[in-house]
């Protein structure tokens, strides 16, 4: 079995419209495709060596030679498209029912409870993209000390707040009750933190936190972690399950040191799951409409992949997936209900396949608790036969 496993998530980078995204709304997006083609000459080789490629034939994922890696398409059979259903059932959890939205707002009553146990009043409570409503509503904020609460496709209430007018252990204060608020028939997956800095050009500043519900049942960091395997959690991986299964969790601002902490982690540890989620990709760049700065962190993570390929040994396995898509260049600024890349590499098994379309991300928390010689599969098939020498 193998010693170390590291699953690094590619959050949104969606690869094709899945058979049921008209229902979404979503029907024609590909965020890979997208990006490639609004960055002419931008070329990824590393993921086209584990046979990216393969999966969706590009000029900018051309690789001369067989892949070195094992690679596919993988489908979210849970209903939804957000953040939390697609970790959650990569780690084994399929929904059979989505998470509750508010495409109006949220209820007034619901505000007025917020409002009367934190002691401030609230502006916005829209649907609304989080750069455009604190350029709408930050310097009114600012006048006012009432934080912004709005919300998107997504099952979330965000609340946004300037750091110099709601200090953060203040705001993250508020979001914790807005936790408490929003349980039962009005339970959201998430609470977000949104703190924002400057004046008059507003500013997420680094400092968002998630308050998440718990899986209902356990996941594949539980198992690992019951079975006496480390489990470390790197950037929101901590927020999305609540800190259940994982032995460590590490923070990150941006992409790059989500790269540097998932190089270091691997070095350090002796076994177990590195579980690496890379946000810039949604956060940025997917929400914001901006192929251009999405093909460029791409590319940013592809020359970071090809030094970090040298240095995984023979025996461990490299998992890189993504949660949905989130295409820049599909109308408005929410998730896409898409297919997701699945490339698996273990250096010491030179004669790769296709590990064609897998009908749930279900299959990896599946595969992964094979390849330990765990018994549970979850919701999933394990594919661990085809990862061997053919």
């Amino acid at each position: 079995m193998p010693r170390k496993i590291i699953i690094i998530v590619l959050d949104s980078l969606g690869i094709g419209a899945l058979p049921d995204a008209a229902a979404y709304g979503d029907e024609g997006s590909n965020t890979l495709k997208h990006v490639l083609d609004a960055n002419p000459g931008l070329h990824l080789p590393n993921l086209a060596k584990l046979g990216l490629g393969q999966v969706l034939p590009h000029a900018g994922l051309h690789c001369g030679q067989p892949p070195l890696g094992f690679f596919g398409r993988a489908m979210t059979r849970s209903r939804g498209k957000d953040t939390i259903t697609g970790h959650w059932e990569m780690a084994g959890l399929v929904q059979e029912q989505p998470f509750l939205t508010f495409a109006h707002g949220f209820p007034a009553e619901l505000v007025a409870e917020l409002s009367q146990r934190t002691g401030r009043r609230f502006l916005g409570n829209v649907v609304a993209s989080g750069t455009e409503i604190i350029a709408q509503l930050g310097q009114q904020h600012v006048e006012t000390g009432a934080p912004i609460l709005y919300t998107s496709a997504d099952s979330v209430m965000q609340i946004a707040a300037h750091e110099s007018v709601v200090p953060l252990d203040e705001l993250y204060a508020i979001c914790r009750i807005a936790r408490e608020v929003m349980q039962g028939e009005n339970r959201v997956a998430r609470i977000i933190a949104r703190p924002f800095s400057g004046g008059p050009d507003f500013k997420r500043t680094v400092n968002r936190k998630d308050y998440a519900i718990a899986p209902p049942t356990d996941t594949l960091l539980d198992v690992l972690t019951n079975a006496g395997y480390p489990v470390v959690g790197i950037g929101k991986i901590c927020d999305i399950y609540m800190g259940r299964g994982a032995s460590s969790c590490l923070k990150t601002d941006n992409n790059a040191e989500g790269m540097q902490k998932t190089a270091q982690e691997y070095r350090r540890a002796e076994s177990g799951l590195i579980f690496t989620n890379l946000v810039d990709y949604d956060m940025l760049y997917g929400h914001r409409n901006d192929a251009k700065g999405y093909g460029q962190a791409l590319s940013e993570f592809d020359v970071w992949l090809g030094e970090f390929l040298g240095q995984i040994s023979h025996g461990d396995y490299l998992f890189i997936v993504a949660d949905h898509g989130c295409d820049p260049l599909h109308p408005g600024t929410d998730h896409t209900r898409e297919y997701v890349p699945l490339l698996v590499y273990n250096p010491a098994i030179s004669a790769t396949c296709s590990l064609g379309d897998r009908p749930t991300l279900a299959d990896i928390a599946a595969t992964i608790a094979d390849l330990h010689g765990l018994p549970e599969r979850f919701a999933g098939t394990s594919f661990k036969e085809l990862l061997t020498e053919k």
